[in-house]
């Protein structure tokens, strides 16, 4: 929450300083090209990732762009009791309550199972666009996709180990997943042809349902530089 929030001002600051500038863009290129730092949170389950993230737009009208979307992150987690679904907490609870009557399970110990995650997302829709400003241009989008993340078990003593084995036998589990959500944020026009992106998209989706008890919001934070080419189809 505190790199969201310190993102989130960095974001607002930028924002604000180009608010002086409000005459109507009169140069729109047809196409742009995006690629920068990224970074997803997803609370619901303590994974932070740090990565990617590429776009590419086809601008049908000023307004309206159509594009491509991906992102890939990695970040690490930990698997605890409390998010697994019921039945399989039950099972657990069953198996460590049989270790601690033979005396095989240490005095508080509690179940933890760290894993390294690497999360791609992909996503083709439209982006609305308002060019109020000569060098600000706001926009926002609906943000649905699909979302593919793999997770590595990482256990650190023998009974978080055979816990791991259980969950994921092959020592490594992947899903696919659609999502949902909404996004936005803003350029600030350095050139014609270079601008400063600034974004953010807030998702929701359940990977590992057959792990994980609930879905998971989560929110994408991304920044850096977009190239605009092709034609001006604002002369139009």
């Amino acid at each position: 929450m505190f790199n969201l929030r310190r993102a989130i001002v960095v974001s607002l600051g930028i924002l604000l300083g180009c608010f002086p500038l409000f005459s109507q863009q009169s140069y729109v290129t047809r196409y742009d090209f995006y690629a920068g730092y990224a970074f997803l949170d997803s609370p619901k389950i303590g994974l932070f990732e740090n990565g990617f993230h590429t776009q590419f737009g086809y601008r049908a009208k000023t307004w309206v762009s159509l594009g491509f979307d991906y992102s890939v992150t990695a970040g690490n987690l930990t698997l605890t009791p409390g998010l697994l679904p019921t039945a399989l907490q039950q099972q657990l609870g069953a198996q460590l309550g049989q270790l601690a009557a033979a005396g095989l399970l240490p005095p508080g110990y509690t179940l933890r199972v760290p894993a390294h995650a690497v999360t791609n997302s992909m996503a083709i829709g439209p982006q609305l666009a308002y060019r109020h400003f000569s060098k600000l241009t706001l926009f926002i989008r609906p943000s649905i996709g699909a979302i593919h993340e793999g997770a590595t078990p990482k256990p650190a003593d023998p009974i978080a180990a055979a816990i791991s084995a259980q969950l994921a036998p092959t020592g490594h589990k992947t899903d696919w997943q659609g999502f949902y959500g909404v996004g936005g944020g803003f350029d600030i026009l350095l050139t014609r042809h270079l601008a400063l992106r600034t974004q953010a998209d807030y998702v929701y989706d359940h990977l590992f349902n057959d792990l994980l008890r609930d879905g998971r919001w989560t929110t994408r934070f991304s920044i850096g530089p977009c190239f605009n080419f092709g034609g001006n189809i604002a002369e139009k």
